[in-house]
């Protein structure tokens, strides 16, 4: 007479089971890849000038005013693209002229090797600040004590400053060193710092809502 073997001990019933978990997590993994690919697919021009959010804007959201608000129904801090606003003394960049500026500002960002120190949409180090939200900062408004110590008028000609000039300015107690960035480089950065910020990253960095004047002005 045979002993009879527990369910729990067979062979053949674990062999299935890994087989339908395998097969599960596969089919949830493709549906779960369909449904992020529109979530982080760039928008364009048209979105922006129909009012259509994206995640990740179009490259032309330079032209526009990026706020940092508060969501009740999400319950976190998200970017709001509001009216046009001058970058660099224009509100009009084409989508191939803002394209062009953003993608040297990607290039320039691995050139001289950020995020060996800075840390870019959750990715880098932790040596310097966080440059996810670097636009918002409330250090580069208007009366903010960073844009006041270039001499600049415009947040975007004060951070560009900065960047070419950074060992003149001494923002934080780790100086950044001079990486020989030059005007366009510069210009190339801050672009691609301003459109980073315009991305919706579900209230990441989270430390950055608490700093003063970072959500809604305040």
């Amino acid at each position: 007479m045979s002993k009879e073997v527990s369910v729990w001990g067979s062979n053949r019933f674990w062999q299935r089971s890994a087989a339908w978990v395998t097969g599960f997590s596969a089919m949830l993994l493709i549906w779960l890849t369909f449904d992020t690919i529109p979530q982080i697919t760039m928008g364009n021009d048209t979105d922006l000038q129909n009012g259509i959010t994206k995640r990740v804007p179009g490259p032309t959201v330079i032209n526009y005013k990026i706020t940092y608000e508060m969501s009740e129904k999400r319950g976190h801090e998200v970017p709001v693209i509001g009216e046009k606003e001058e970058f660099f003394g224009r509100d009009d960049y084409s989508e191939e002229e803002a394209r062009a500026l953003l993608h040297l500002g990607k290039v320039a960002s691995q050139a001289k090797n950020c995020m060996s120190c800075h840390t870019l949409l959750g990715n880098g180090g932790y040596y310097a600040p966080d440059l996810t939200k670097a636009w918002l900062d409330p250090m580069w408004a208007e009366n903010g004590p960073y844009r006041g110590m270039t001499g600049k008028d415009k947040k975007e000609e004060a951070m560009a400053e900065f960047l070419m000039n950074p060992s003149s300015y001494p923002t934080h107690e780790r100086m950044m060193p001079n990486l020989g960035i030059t005007a366009d480089e510069a210009k190339g950065l801050v672009t691609f710092i301003k459109h980073m910020s315009s991305i919706d990253t579900n209230g990441f960095p989270r430390n950055f809502g608490k700093m003063q004047g970072a959500v809604n002005g305040k």
